[in-house]
């Protein structure tokens, strides 16, 4: 795009400002940068999984406060019956652990039972990280087997008889083991294997080896569906309308409160990552209005100059036509603009006789 001057003598008002051909300030700016944006998108995108798994997390707890809290004893069948479909779609029970045939044994502890038990082999070794130059942990399975049989929640006195059958028990969401037996070992190394584990970068640190059991008269509870078998049986599984099968050690307030607990934690994340996105979008607003206020003086100054009158002072820039004029343009002469406007020509000619600038000297006036 070429610029153009269209001049006549003693006619400041005919001549095309520069100001009127020139962008005005601000308009190719952009109001947000690229990484702005992404970090806008990302914190979105995080908190609306947080509040996800919060809601979720929150019904859960909603749903087991508002559960019957029953205990295995004797007026349980006609409790259950007396329900529609003779099932109790959510309850937390309580009772102890009892096998309904023959119990599994220990392999480390003679005479100790259980109904679940879980071997587990894990290796641990050290990697060399080359960004953090130091030495990080790291941990693999080696090998896992869980054994389960078929066990019962009794009452915790003798006096009762009634039992319920615990069905589906790997489906819990955590299993209520305790610890056993746990041996950590060692390996030995000599000085060609530490050598080449020096060069490799990883170096074994040994094998922890872990036994966990479900023991024989430990006392749990089980959230779940508690129904009645028409051969007069009771069986808590798994929810068939949806919902979370919990196993735990403990009483259903245990359960309660770890919930409550994650809960807490993605809510918390939720809102972090709200008020980040929240931030960055107030700083990308409050940068655009920074950038939108030079841009509008100019423009303001220049309606006010058109509404005050058809032609401007005589003293003034016929370039921006609100300045005063303020150099000398050597060697035509001419006293016509502004020293911000001369600055700002296209070429080094003169506004009024297109003659060439050799040199600009400013204008001082008492």
């Amino acid at each position: 795009m070429s610029l153009s001057w269209v001049t006549r003598p003693h006619s400041p008002d005919s001549t095309l400002t520069l100001q009127a051909l020139s962008p005005k300030p601000g308009t190719m700016d952009k109001h947000i940068t690229p990484g702005e944006l992404l970090c806008l998108g990302s914190s979105l995108a995080f908190s609306g999984l947080f509040y996800y798994l919060y809601r979720r997390k929150s019904r859960v707890v909603t749903r087991i406060q508002e559960a019957p809290k029953l205990q295995v004893d004797d007026n349980l069948p006609a409790l259950v019956s007396a329900a529609a479909g003779r099932c109790l779609p959510y309850v937390a029970l309580e009772g102890i652990v009892l096998p309904a045939q023959a119990a599994l044994t220990s392999h480390y502890h003679e005479g100790l039972q259980g109904v679940i038990q879980k071997l587990q082999l894990k290796e641990h070794r050290l990697i060399w990280n080359s960004l953090a130059r130091s030495w990080s942990e790291s941990e693999r399975v080696l090998s896992e087997q869980i054994y389960t049989v078929p066990f019962l929640l009794a009452s915790p006195g003798p006096e009762a008889a009634t039992q319920v059958s615990v069905d589906s028990p790997l489906q819990a969401v955590c299993l209520p083991l305790e610890m056993v037996y746990e041996r950590f070992q060692q390996p030995s190394h000599g000085f060609r294997d530490l050598l080449g584990q020096y060069l490799i970068g990883e170096k074994p640190k040994g094998i922890l080896e872990t036994e966990e059991m479900l023991r024989v008269g430990a006392g749990l509870t089980g959230i779940g569906e508690l129904s009645l078998q028409p051969d007069g049986s009771l069986h808590l599984q798994p929810p068939a309308q949806g919902g979370e099968f919990f196993l735990c050690l403990g009483d259903w307030q245990t359960v309660l409160s770890e919930l409550e607990s994650a809960s807490g934690l993605w809510k918390g994340a939720a809102l972090l990552c709200a008020a980040a996105g929240l931030a960055v979008l107030l700083h990308a607003l409050c940068r655009a209005y920074r950038r939108s206020r030079p841009g509008q003086q100019p423009e303001d100054k220049e309606l006010d100059g058109e509404e005050g009158g058809d032609r401007a002072p005589e003293d003034s820039c016929v370039v921006c036509l609100s300045r005063p004029r303020e150099c000398v343009l050597l060697g035509c002469g001419h006293i016509c603009c502004c020293f911000r406007c001369f600055q700002a020509l296209p070429t080094r000619l003169c506004p009024i006789c297109r003659g060439p600038i050799d040199r600009v000297v400013p204008l001082y006036q008492a």
